[in-house]
């Protein structure tokens, strides 16, 4: 089944820090809006701090609308694995706890099926080391994260996390998906 252009999907992903994620998914052909949260907790509207805390059950993700006509959902997805390490249960470099979690919450079957599909064919190739573990799940409530959050990397790109962190991944990823950069980044 082919895209039908101007329809807009969402994909939602947890890979480590959500300013990484996002500053990466900004810079897409395709991606029309990403926007920093949380989902997969047990709280209704959580804050930074509570999600940090590693009580919530949340996990920092993402939330990204595309046109699938531009970016299909499996490149989408292709990005996420080349961006995080989807090997380390609950942890992305120094940042650990189940915030932090590799995961994608679909949205559609289809999605899920993606998702199933890239996961096993990922893990068939033996990229890593070790096994896949990013959890596939239902898509639950998402919650948008403070405005704080929102183009972190962008307003701050000096800041120690973004230029030790951040900007690494960024580079990866524009380096790999060259071909796949929106004209302005």
């Amino acid at each position: 089944m082919s895209a039908i252009p101007g329809q807009t999907e969402v994909a939602t992903l947890g890979g480590g820090c959500f300013w990484c994620l996002e500053a990466v998914y900004d810079e897409l052909k395709g991606v029309i809006s990403v926007e920093s949260g949380y989902m997969g907790g047990k709280n209704p509207n959580p804050t930074y701090e509570q999600v940090c805390n590693g009580n919530t059950g949340h996990a920092e993700v993402v939330q990204i609308t595309f046109d699938p006509a531009v970016v299909p959902f499996e490149e989408i997805l292709s990005v996420f694995f080349v961006i995080h390490d989807p090997t380390t249960l609950n942890r992305q470099g120094n940042d650990s706890g189940t915030q932090y979690r590799s995961a994608i919450f679909y949205h559609t079957p289809s999605q899920k099926a993606a998702a199933d599909d890239v996961i096993a064919r990922l893990g068939g190739a033996r990229l890593w080391r070790e096994p896949i573990v990013t959890e596939v799940t239902p898509a639950s409530v998402f919650y948008i994260a403070e405005d704080y959050h929102q183009e972190y990397f962008v307003r701050n790109p000096g800041a120690g996390y973004c230029s030790f962190v951040v900007a690494p991944k960024v580079a990866k990823f524009r380096k790999q998906f060259l071909s796949r950069l929106k004209k302005s980044a």
